[in-house]
């Protein structure tokens, strides 16, 4: 196979007026601001698709782009100006920005030949050879590919598996197209973006979200893809100006 971010739930990629709609899992990520790597994570659930949502757990740190926020490439229409204001950042390849929006999740994955006990998701074992491609000329950009069963046309691209403790776990962010479904990913509208484990010094990453192990392997085992859990990353701002549009989950206190 050419690449293995499985879709955590098969799902099709229309922009909806309510990304949320049909979710009952949210991974919810907010910073003060649009350059502020520091933020906070917090899981929700409800019973069903019109029940309210309830926080599960407690708020976490975590840590997002060292260059902070931009709106991309996701479930959310971030071109339209109710969305996104016009001096907001928006997320390219290379900014050290984690993309803001709303963002399904591919499969999970990490060092061992094994997944997480008890883990939902699909799981992709990171070999020697398996490479995320950032190279915009690709026709493999923004996929995870084996580069012993496909031909490399790429200059650049992220050996998972040489990540160190960041990539012991982690799950696949559905930005801009990462997941195989009929839609080509935009080329340099951002690639390779995950959750994953936060390094000892970590002040920020190339664009991904980073947590403490404990925290990510608790979030693993808590998504389940039968419930189409979703990923909401927002400023604070942004998160209230759009909580009545997206209906999204109202916030607890941190």
């Amino acid at each position: 196979m050419a690449a293995w971010c499985a879709p955590a739930v098969a799902q099709a990629r229309p922009v909806h007026a309510n990304p949320l709609a049909h979710s009952t899992q949210a991974i919810v990520v907010t910073t003060s601001g649009w350059n502020d790597a520091a933020g906070t994570l917090q899981r929700y659930e409800r019973a069903t698709d019109r029940r309210p949502w309830h926080p599960v757990g407690g708020p976490i740190s975590i840590i997002v782009g060292r260059n902070g926020l931009g709106w991309g490439a996701g479930l959310a229409p971030t071109n339209d100006p109710g969305v996104r204001a016009p001096s907001d950042p928006v997320k390219t390849e290379g900014d050290g920005r984690a993309p803001a929006g709303i963002f399904a999740l591919g499969t999970a994955f990490g060092y061992a030949a094994q997944p997480l006990p008890g883990l939902k998701l699909p799981y992709l074992q990171l070999t020697p050879s398996v490479e995320c491609v950032d190279d915009i000329h690709s026709s493999h950009y923004n996929r995870i590919v084996d580069r012993s069963s496909v031909a490399p046309d790429w200059n650049s691209s992220e050996h998972m598996r040489d990540a160190g403790v960041s990539y012991q776990w982690g799950v696949v962010v559905d930005l801009n197209n990462t997941v195989p479904g009929g839609i080509n990913p935009q080329p340099g509208a951002g690639s390779c973006v995950f959750l994953h484990i936060r390094g000892a010094h970590e002040q920020g990453t190339a664009g991904c979200t980073a947590m403490a192990q404990n925290n990510l392997e608790t979030l693993l085992l808590w998504l389940d893809p039968t419930r189409k859990p979703l990923l909401v990353q927002l400023t604070e701002p942004a998160y209230e100006r759009l909580a009545h549009p997206w209906q999204l989950p109202k916030l607890s206190s941190h």
